[in-house]
């Protein structure tokens, strides 16, 4: 058995009640997060946390150490971070184990509007002596012109951020510059919203009868959004991936959206995103779903 690593924070395998839990996380984290009881014990609860932890592990670690190996370094901005959840997570389990990397310029950005989540998360940070973190109390909106972050940011994330924050991230990382994206779209509402208004006028177009009924509207608002998300990030040279978080039954919202920078050609998808747009009676929306100004 490969002994632990040493720190005051670390996990020993001392039971199989902490199997699942990999060597040298921090006790200290978990307990805060509830992924382990007070008594560092794990649940049925527990487990099912942990697993939703790693499986949206495996698809950032990959990221994280493109960007590092490439530069030596890697930055992260997390945006809606509420209790920054994610942002201690992928800390505890990549960053703290990258100390020339964090002497470098690592560091972890959690980004939240409610002022008490910003300041607990700051006294965790504190706690637990992840000093490669910071924690600002912006909008997502807020956050792009703000002089408290760096001019470029290697990898940006956002799950479950509210109906237009999401594209306020990606917007966001447009600006940044980022070279990963990873978002996990939550409560869809504005599409939908102007799918009903222009419905009328819509209805000439067969097309339209796919979100005639009040739920379909809610149903396709939802979806196609997601799918003008993505149009728009290959207009901006990124390849897109679309998958599904498994192990995340408790929630609807389990579309997972990765955009990587490769500099790809542009048109096609700029042109689909406008023809979309068009036919569907989004033209208004023209300015969310920003093209290139090249495009």
């Amino acid at each position: 058995m490969r002994p632990a690593p040493r720190g005051a924070h670390c996990l020993t395998p001392m039971s199989d009640k902490t199997h699942d839990i990999r060597p040298g996380q921090s006790i200290e984290l978990l307990k805060a997060l509830h992924i382990l009881t007070r008594d560092g014990k794990m649940n049925q609860d527990s487990r099912r946390k942990l697993k939703q932890v790693y499986h949206l592990f495996q698809f950032i670690e990959p990221l994280l150490k493109d960007v590092q190996q490439q530069r030596g370094a890697v930055t992260l901005a997390d945006h809606g971070a509420g209790k920054s959840y994610l942002g201690f997570i992928l800390y505890d389990l990549f960053f703290k184990e990258q100390p020339d990397a964090l002497k470098n310029g690592s560091h972890i950005y959690g980004i939240e509007t409610r002022e008490e989540l910003v300041k607990s998360s700051e006294e965790l940070a504190k706690r637990l002596g992840f000093g490669g973190m910071s924690f600002l109390n912006l909008s997502v909106a807020e956050s792009i012109t703000s002089d408290k972050l760096p001019a470029t940011i290697d990898v940006v994330t956002a799950l479950h951020a509210c109906n237009t924050a999401t594209d306020d991230a990606i917007h966001f990382a447009l600006e940044k510059k980022a070279k990963y994206i990873v978002v996990v779209p939550c409560c869809q509402a504005e599409v939908a919203s102007v799918l009903r208004k222009n419905k009328a006028k819509a209805l000439a177009d067969p097309l339209a009868e796919i979100w005639r009924h009040p739920l379909h509207t809610r149903e396709f608002g939802s979806q196609i959004t997601n799918v003008l998300r993505c149009l728009q990030l290959e207009a901006h040279g990124y390849q897109v991936s679309v998958t599904e978080l498994v192990g995340w039954e408790h929630s609807m919202k389990n579309e997972l959206i990765i955009a990587q920078y490769k500099d790809l050609p542009r048109r096609k998808p700029a042109d689909r995103l406008t023809e979309m747009l068009d036919r569907i009676g989004l033209q208004e929306l023209k300015d969310r779903f920003f093209l290139p100004q090249a495009a």
